[in-house]
């Protein structure tokens, strides 16, 4: 370094987010914190809750759960991990071309699926009987940073990870929660289309004309004209928003995903073997609540909570090596 070189201050950096739109988040105006903490030397309070998140062991576990397909074989399959750094990517974008906060989507677009169940959205549906009102992965992510791996994160980034599905409510209340809903939906039928091609469960010819004469091709284009079409509507309309040609393509689309990959009849005796191993794993642990770690329980929770917080950290293989271990020694696949 030449002489006289000098860090970027943090107090710096906040004065660089008032070159941002009008709309975007400020740092400095954060609801703050559940407990307090003095300032970081060197970065924004969104930064520091950025780093917490891609330090924690939630985040760490993503690398071995389920996105789509279950237990694929080959090695280029979206998993959950890979899923939020791309939404990551996604909503970095959005919010860099919107000069909205990037830090703030990043951090929420990183925590956004740490409160995911092993197999995936099948996860869910197994836990749900065990709750009053369902059990969603959206509510869970916001208690693993509050409870389990109390990070002490910003209100804003806790807000965009608690509503980053599009059937929670309220809504995000910062425009970057907003980018971050756009990119998880843009992201997903963009890797999930190429992974179910890739899986033979599609052919190109399958996709819906309309996907392809608006967003060509699965993949980059795809991804692109999304984006493309949240900047010029979220410009025009000054919220975030996409344009409403692209917007119903995007449905329809989300649609066919749901009705030839995600609810398709060859996914459903692999999905009932998933929901198998998760209901026994919660049963088994219903009875033995001392095979619970004492380093992930909160003592403070009711027995079933304790119990669903656990089943529901596992990734994919330790649920399945748990099962084996317990019902069926020697053996490590989905029950058929």
């Amino acid at each position: 370094m030449s002489d006289g070189y000098a860090p970027w201050s943090r107090d710096q950096r906040e004065a660089e987010e008032e070159r941002l739109a009008p709309a975007a988040t400020r740092s400095v105006a954060s609801r703050g914190r559940a407990r307090f903490e003095g300032p970081d030397d060197y970065r924004t309070a969104f930064e520091r809750d950025r780093d917490r998140i891609l330090h924690s062991k939630a985040f760490r576990r993503l690398k071995h759960k389920t996105q789509v397909f279950l237990n694929p074989e080959g090695d280029h399959y979206v998993t959950r991990l890979t899923h939020a750094l791309q939404v990551t990517q996604v909503a970095r974008a959005l919010a860099a071309a919107l000069r909205l906060n990037e830090p703030l989507a990043e951090a929420i677009a990183l925590g956004h699926d740490c409160g995911h169940t092993p197999f995936g959205h099948v996860g869910e549906d197994a836990l749900s009987p065990y709750m009053e009102g369902g059990w969603h992965h959206a509510s869970q992510g916001v208690r693993i940073f509050e409870v389990l791996e109390d990070r002490n994160l910003t209100w804003e980034v806790r807000d965009g990870i608690r509503a980053h599905t599009w059937r929670i409510e309220p809504p995000p209340a910062t425009p970057e929660g907003h980018c971050v809903r756009f990119a998880d939906r843009i992201a997903y039928l963009s890797h999930d289309a190429l992974d179910a091609l890739r899986a033979g469960v599609l052919t190109a010819g399958d996709l819906p004309a309309s996907a392809r004469e608006c967003l060509g091709e699965p993949g980059s284009q795809w991804l692109d004209r999304m984006i493309r079409a949240v900047v010029d509507e979220t410009v025009r309309t000054g919220e975030v928003a996409m344009r409403p040609d692209v917007l119903a393509v995007m449905h329809e689309l989300r649609q066919f995903m749901f009705a030839r990959v995600y609810l398709a009849a060859d996914q459903t005796g692999r999905k009932q073997g998933a929901i198998e191993v998760i209901r026994r794993l919660v049963d088994h642990h219903l009875e033995h609540p001392e095979l619970i770690p004492v380093t992930y329980r909160d003592t403070g929770a009711n027995h079933v909570t304790q119990v669903l917080d656990y089943v529901a950290g596992m990734t994919d293989r330790f649920a399945l090596s748990t099962y084996d271990q317990l019902f069926r020694p020697g053996l490590a696949a989905l029950p058929d």
